[in-house]
């Protein structure tokens, strides 16, 4: 076999050059969970299950919990998708009703 610098008119094949894409960029959305108000659970059962989803202290799901009685829902975690899917689980250990919004 000849190499192909040897063929006689053979023309050098056009290249388009490549760049390369950006990967160290991050997104900086954040993704959020938000707790919707219901007739079912306690506000002890909220704050508890608050507590143990976000690591929140009792004062902190006590002040989310009133937010969600009195506005109908409120953002209780905020983070990278992973984390709120994990606390999104959580929640719903006791059926509360979750989003997640991002």
């Amino acid at each position: 076999m000849r190499s192909l610098g040897t063929l006689a008119g053979a023309a050098t094949p056009e290249v388009a050059p490549v760049f390369e894409a950006d990967t160290d960029v991050e997104v900086e959305t954040p993704w959020r969970v938000i707790l919707y108000d219901d007739d079912i659970h306690t506000f002890e059962e909220v704050i508890l299950q608050l507590m143990k989803a976000t690591g929140c202290t009792a004062e902190q799901g006590q002040l989310h919990a009133l937010t969600v009685d009195a506005t109908g829902k409120d953002c209780v975690y905020q983070g990278d998708f992973f984390d709120c899917f994990r606390v999104q689980g959580v929640l719903r250990e006791i059926q509360l009703v979750t989003e997640i919004e991002g």
